[in-house]
């Protein structure tokens, strides 16, 4: 009689798979790197950017269940590049537990409406939403409650400032409605902030939370431009950001690297989306903490006790750089170059073979050792001028 074999029980060729291959497993894969971990990728090409780094690459789309059935053969863990998964499909393999952060943990946090549901469910302040089934069903006197401006957002997949939608008049929402598929999109109220801010953290599998600082995010088209840590805040308004990105990693018994975009302003600090993986908001830390959300996720996941994490600098810059027009009179090579030039410039280049107009490219931190949050932001928009100088914002 056949026997079904523990998987648990076999030595496999790699300590970690990675499902995808952008950037954010790039960064992943230099940070096991550093700490001789064996990695296993598996993404479209083996050009894709953590193609590069890793040790192995087995060529087959994400979220092809065939693929994930060999990099589960290969690997002991397997994170997640980004939430972009089939839960329903992975449950479908005995992984014994495979995966990190559980598919029971991230489940929730994989679309907008799960996490709307969740933050509802938890009474965690967040802007007012509804569904555009729900909407459309709307008797009239409800319908005025909802004021313009609104912003819709795609249920699934938006990114970088794509699935949102800026809606300014009941001419623009009826036109929308039209084209839209009703199960595709959430209506939200417009919020009025005065600031951007972002908590990454992680929690290991004993429980313990670590958390990076508190940063403000700067935003173009719905794209983040540069990153300013720590934020000039509060110890109440960080009190409450740790408290709740707490109770959502304890509710979800979440192990991992997470991250929480806030907005806040006139209305408090209100959950804008919940990033479960390493955020692009925390890209600062590769230079300037003990330890990186990178080597966080690693460790947490290989089974390695993370470092505490501490700041080496009073602060620092993050500044994204994204694809221009193909007729930029600069090449990539030579924005590189120039860049590379500036003092303290720290670049991250993701090695992606085709730029486009916003796409993510690369990205450069510097230190800030100034001592207060004005001198910091001062020197920031110094640096944030020389560098847009070489390689601008995009004209989208």
């Amino acid at each position: 009689m056949d026997q079904k074999i523990n998987t648990e029980n076999i030595k496999k060729n790699y300590s970690l798979g990675i499902l995808g291959g952008g950037q954010l497993a790039l960064m992943l894969t230099e940070a096991a790197n550093k700490r001789g971990i064996k990695v296993c990728v598996q993404t479209k090409s083996s050009n894709d950017p953590a193609g590069s780094k890793a040790d192995y690459v087995i060529e087959a789309d994400p979220l092809k269940l065939k693929g994930n059935k060999d990099l589960i053969k290969e690997c002991e863990k397997i994170i997640f590049e980004n939430e972009w998964i089939r839960i329903e499909k992975l449950k479908l393999i005995d992984a014994n537990n495979i995966f990190v952060p559980s598919l029971q943990s991230i489940q929730p946090l994989v679309d907008r409406i799960s996490q709307k549901k969740l933050i509802e469910k938890m009474s965690l302040p967040s802007p007012r939403w509804i569904t555009i089934s729900n909407f459309k069903i709307l008797e009239d006197d409800e319908i005025e409650h909802w004021n313009f401006p609104l912003m819709v957002k795609s249920f699934k997949g938006g990114y970088d400032g794509k699935g949102n939608k800026k809606i300014n008049s009941k001419e623009d929402l009826n036109s929308f409605l039209v084209g839209a598929d009703s199960d595709d999109w959430l209506i939200e109220e417009w919020i009025d902030y005065k600031n951007e801010l972002a908590l990454v953290g992680s929690r290991d599998f004993d429980g313990t939370i670590r958390f990076f600082p508190v940063v403000e995010t700067f935003q173009k088209n719905n794209v983040c431009e540069w990153v300013l840590t720590p934020a000039e805040i509060n110890i109440d308004v960080t009190t409450f950001a740790i408290n709740i990105f707490s109770s959502i990693v304890n509710e979800l018994n979440y192990v991992g690297v997470i991250g929480i975009e806030f907005f806040y302003g006139d209305n408090g600090l209100l959950i804008n989306e919940i990033a479960p993986r390493t955020h692009n908001s925390a890209h600062f830390s590769i230079e300037a903490c003990t330890s990186s959300q990178f080597d966080q996720h690693i460790c947490i996941s290989s089974g390695v006790k993370p470092p505490d994490i501490k700041m080496y600098s009073q602060g620092s810059l993050m500044i994204n750089l994204l694809g221009l027009k193909k007729n930029f009179p600069l090449s990539i090579e030579k924005r590189i170059e120039l860049l590379s030039q500036i003092k303290g410039s720290n670049i991250h280049w993701y090695g992606k073979s085709k730029e486009s107009v916003g796409r993510k490219m690369a990205h450069i931190t510097f230190l800030l050792n100034e001592k207060n949050h004005f001198k910091r932001t001062e020197k920031s928009k110094d640096i944030l001028r020389q560098v847009r100088d070489i390689w601008p914002s995009p004209n989208y």
